[in-house]
């Protein structure tokens, strides 16, 4: 065997004899790796978990193997050993958990009639990677995947984590949607609330009441996807395709409401276009212009959410663009073709796998959020608020909940069909092997036209919302008491220097909490996305389509309801680590790792299989390919899925509102009491201390990742429209 499969032999022993199995109670985070307790070899031994006898079996036999020849033969029982091991370990872990609950008659089976036992800690997880490795290698010695053992283990590795923290809690959810509050099928009930007036109503056609919420959530979503899309495009082409001047400024403008916490742009919003607003006032003042609440329902939730997600496709769009070959639109004038052909028949093909993202992530967004339709939404009702009503409001339905829940991944699963159909098995090929010193064509003049008036009054809505957010915390009173102060900051961010440093404001613990946890998942998410991007599209294996379509399913799902997932899922054995930082990052990860999926998959259709197939002839391993060939050229992708996983782990608050605990506060929680409490100066002070820190965050992420090199003449925009001159004359 190769000394992979047995260092991945070793580490299973260690988990199962040295480290202890269970997580004790009451243990936090700091103590979970190595808390103290038995062994599973020495519970085993005295008699207490005899349902663990079947794991050390299987390491056994595996171990038997470790001196056998590396064939097909040992492939084959290497697998079979560790499926066994794999269905014994899930088969123990979900039947015996607390007193009277799980799986009574598999319990029995394996021995634990009656029995309990608490969650499982480091030891069990050790032990899990090791039998799934055994499985991954085995099928690898077998000839899946061409034999590699980085493929097969990561493919194992990536369909394991989806499976508990995404569609082990999202099931859960979705359970609830079919039974009652006693567990009994209740389909009659199920089909009643799936059909009901106030989801599917169209009484806005036919009579003079509301569409259903679903309606109202499709229109929204479809004008939010389409609208971010060409914003975040037309935003790219000006930055990267012409000499506009502060470009600097206007990428920074365009990425500020990506890092702003929720309620901050709705709140600014209405101070601007309320009946109250600044714009409303001086419209009545100078104009006469009837105050009015437009702002209050579809049009002020579609200016929240355009300004809220247009940095989303702006950041898989940019790199797109600048993955553009020249050449090809070079060859397009050499042929004689004018700017604007060679635009519509070059360019915007070219650009269709980052415009069905971008389009994508903007709808898919769209449906989740709650907050800016909570804040905006009036008597425009969505699914997200629904669902958040239904959940925490008076009238709990849990079951109604779930029933809202499933109509909405079913327009998700609607629009990934759709984007997969628009694309095509077509390819979109444009960075291979060969030098590419082309020039990038200029754009053609109608299309920087119409995209500089597009920009314009987006960037300058941006300025003005940010001037109103970085003044309320310098004021008393925004709106009503313009008295210039610094309470709001000194009450959350004092520092006391007479006993040392001592960090004495109120905000000090749920910031440096957030940033630790947003830090550690940040890296995380871009990992596993851009891992799970590459064997996506660079890898062929059973059930590749629908394990893409489980990376939507957490950002499909409102936060709200992901929340109660992870409390229903994770708060019993097997796995119980509900009040600990843990399922905060677990949260984190599994909610943003889709846009790194995203970005990765639009990154990687412009990048040619050959060089990958030239890195194998060099006897290159697939892992040596993916970092040293495929990775350098996936920096944009790469930026993109960190900056969005550490600015949204910072910024989230309808995932993690229920996962919160007293050690664990997160500043969005912080924010969203303060606003509750009537404290909007503190909040807005807050807000305003986290888009500075999330700024220097992003440029610390560009800095260090560095931009992508092609090898292609860096040229101004100016000069590469005078060299195009004698190509369209010849």
């Amino acid at each position: 065997m190769r000394s992979a499969t047995r260092l991945a032999l070793l580490a299973g022993w260690l988990g199962y004899v040295l480290i202890p199995w269970y997580l004790p109670e009451g243990m936090s985070l700091a103590g979970y790796p190595f808390g103290k307790g038995g062994t599973a070899l020495a519970l085993v031994l005295s008699g207490t978990t005899p349902w663990l006898a079947p794991i050390g079996i299987a390491l056994v036999f595996a171990s038997l193997l470790s001196a056998r020849q590396e064939n097909a033969a040992t492939g084959k029982l290497l697998a079979w050993i560790g499926l066994a091991g794999l269905v014994v370990f899930f088969a123990q872990g979900f039947s015996i958990t607390l007193k009277d609950q799980g799986m009574p008659a598999l319990a029995a089976l394996l021995g634990g009639a009656g029995a309990a036992q608490p969650g499982m800690g480091f030891g069990a997880l050790v032990t899990l990677v090791s039998l799934l490795l055994l499985l991954c290698h085995g099928l690898a010695y077998r000839g899946v995947c061409r034999g590699d053992l980085f493929t097969t283990s990561s493919i194992g590795i990536v369909v394991m984590l989806i499976a508990l923290f995404i569609f082990l809690p999202v099931s859960t959810i979705l359970r609830s949607a079919l039974v009652d509050s006693s567990g009994a099928l209740v389909l009659g009930e199920f089909v009643e609330r799936f059909f009901s007036r106030t989801i599917w109503g169209l009484g806005c056609l036919t009579a003079n009441t509301n569409c259903g919420v679903a309606w109202n959530t499709l229109i929204l979503a479809v004008l939010t996807g389409v609208i971010t899309t060409l914003l975040g495009l037309a935003c790219a082409l000006l930055i990267l395709r012409t000499g506009m001047p502060g470009k600097r400024a206007m990428r920074l403008l365009t990425v500020l409401p990506i890092i702003t916490p929720p309620f901050v742009i709705g709140l600014a919003l209405i101070l601007l276009f309320g009946r109250s607003g600044l714009f409303s006032t001086l419209l009545f003042d100078w104009f006469g212009v009837p105050r009015s609440r437009w702002i209050y329902g579809l049009p002020g939730v579609l200016l929240a959410q355009v300004l809220a997600f247009a940095p989303i496709a702006f950041l898989v769009l940019i790199g797109v663009v600048q993955g553009i070959a020249p050449s090809l639109e070079e060859a397009s004038q050499t042929l004689g073709a004018k700017r604007w052909t060679t635009f519509r028949t070059v360019t915007w093909p070219l650009l269709r796998p980052g415009l069905a993202n971008a389009f994508l992530l903007g709808f898919v967004e769209s449906m989740a959020d709650f907050g800016n339709p909570l804040v905006l939404g009036g008597n425009f009702e969505v699914l997200s608020t629904k669902i958040f009503f239904a959940v925490v409001g008076a009238a709990h339905n849990q079951g109604q909940a779930a029933v809202l829940a499933v109509v909405l991944l079913g327009f998700t699963l609607a629009a990934f069909w759709a984007q997969q159909y628009w694309l095509g098995s077509k390819s979109y090929t444009t960075v291979t092997g060969k030098g590419d010193s082309g020039l990038p064509t200029p754009l053609p003049r109608r299309i920087t036209w119409i995209s500089a008036l597009v920009i314009g009054p987006w960037i300058a809505l941006t300025a003005v919302i940010y001037v109103v957010i970085l003044m309320g915390g310098f004021v008393k009173t925004m709106g009503r008491d313009h008295t210039p102060t610094l309470q709001h900051y000194i009450t959350g961010f004092s520092i006391d220097f007479s006993r040392g440093l001592y960090f004495d404001g109120s905000a000090w613990p749920s910031f440096f909490t957030t940033l630790k946890l947003a830090a550690i998942s940040a890296p995380l998410t871009a990992t596993i996305g851009l891992l799970t991007a590459y064997l996506l599209t660079r890898q062929r294996f059973a059930g590749r389509g629908a394990l893409e379509f489980a990376t939507m399913l957490s950002f499909a799902i409102p936060g709200t309801v992901l929340g109660v997932a992870y409390i229903l899922a994770f708060n019993v054995p097997p796995v119980e680590i509900t009040g600990t930082g843990l399922i905060l990052i677990i949260a984190f990860v599994f909610r943003n790792m889709p846009v790194g999926v995203r970005s990765g998959i639009a990154g990687l259709s412009q990048i040619d299989r050959s060089l990958d197939e030239a890195s194998a002839t060099l006897s290159a391993r697939s892992f040596t390919t993916l970092w040293r060939v495929v990775l350098p050229l996936l920096r944009p992708a790469l930026v993109a899925a960190l900056v969005y996983s550490f600015v949204r782990s910072m910024t989230t608050v309808s995932a993690v509102i229920f996962l919160v605990s007293a050690e664990y506060n997160l500043a969005t929680a912080y924010i969203v009491g303060r606003v509750e409490a009537g404290e909007f100066g503190l909040a807005i002070a807050y807000s305003s201390v986290l888009i500075v820190v999330m700024a220097i965050g992003i440029s610390l992420i560009q800095l260090g990742v560095g931009e992508r090199k092609l090898g292609r003449r860096g040229t101004t925009p100016a000069l590469a429209s005078s060299a195009a001159e004698p190509i369209k004359q010849g």
